[in-house]
């Protein structure tokens, strides 16, 4: 199954295009006496238990590597933070099968380097797809274009900072005639890319819908993957963008409305308070009505 039949498939499986963030904040968990792994993979065990006891299956999930990864106390022997995601990875193929898992790792560089991180994240962590930076450019994406596996590349992020790059204005590296800002211009790139690699995607969020909107009435004919952060604690509505890409034509199968510490963990700050998982499951019915292929 290609990557693309893959995000067919989950979205009619879930009937929604949630995707689930799993970036684990021990301030915000249970108090508890057990070490960092056992924590983290008993809160996310409780929440995949109640998931499938309600039959709430996501379209897709995606854990961010650094919130793992600095849990790990890599000279003193400790990666309590690697093994706990180990576990999770785990814990999704048993309770939800055939849904993909995006790795969060945002990586970037050239070569046999790239090649390296597209090992890390499809070899050692068997995960289905990852995103990436594309700054360094062709020889810095394409060694992570594998058969059957998604690529995500940095098109127009959810941070505040995204215009001060993003937003500039720049020569189109396809159409050399013309002038666009950077996140059109990237947006040219990843559909060229794309046409010689499916599977290949864009992270464009959900905090900007102008630039949703541009971007999604580009991708809506070219089987482009869309990972959309920013719903939640961020400020994107999931709402607005079914509404954009529905607007614009956009394959809504293909799109992924991901949210994280919005459902994981809804409070916030301070440990979780003693109706956490109610709170918790709240906020994931909330977002797949909103994120609904069926409404």
């Amino acid at each position: 199954m290609s990557y693309l039949d893959m995000l067919r498939s989950s979205a009619a499986q879930s009937g929604n295009i949630v995707c689930m963030g799993l970036d684990p904040v021990l301030s915000v968990l249970p108090e508890s006496s057990e070490g960092v792994r056992e924590r983290i993979s008993s809160y996310f065990s409780d929440i995949f238990h109640r998931m499938r006891l309600e039959g709430m299956v996501p379209a897709a999930f995606k854990p961010n590597i650094g919130y793992y990864a600095s849990l790990d106390s890599p000279r003193d022997e400790d990666f309590s933070g690697s093994l706990a995601l180990a576990d999770i990875l785990d814990m999704l193929g048993t309770f939800f099968p055939g849904i993909p898992v995006i790795l969060d790792s945002k990586r970037g560089d050239i070569a046999k380097s790239s090649d390296n991180y597209a090992e890390e994240a499809f070899s050692c962590w068997r995960t289905d797809a990852v995103t990436i930076s594309p700054y360094m450019g062709r020889d810095s994406v394409l060694p992570f274009a594998r058969e059957d596996k998604g690529v995500y590349i940095l098109n127009r992020t959810s941070n505040p900072g995204a215009a001060e790059v993003q937003n500039m204005v720049t020569m189109d590296a396809v159409d050399e005639k013309e002038l666009y800002p950077m996140y059109i211009a990237m947006a040219h790139r990843i559909a060229h890319w794309a046409s010689e690699h499916p599977g290949l995607g864009a992270v464009v969020g959900a905090t900007s819908m102008k630039e949703l909107g541009e971007i999604a009435a580009y991708y809506s004919d070219r089987e482009i993957p869309m990972l959309i952060p920013g719903v939640g604690s961020q400020g994107g509505s999931a709402t607005d963008v079914m509404g954009s890409l529905k607007q614009n034509g956009y394959p809504l199968e293909l799109a992924r409305i991901n949210s994280s510490s919005g459902l994981t963990h809804p409070w916030k700050k301070g440990a979780a308070p003693d109706d956490w998982l109610e709170r918790v499951m709240a906020s994931i019915h909330a977002l797949f009505e909103e994120a609904s292929i069926d409404g």
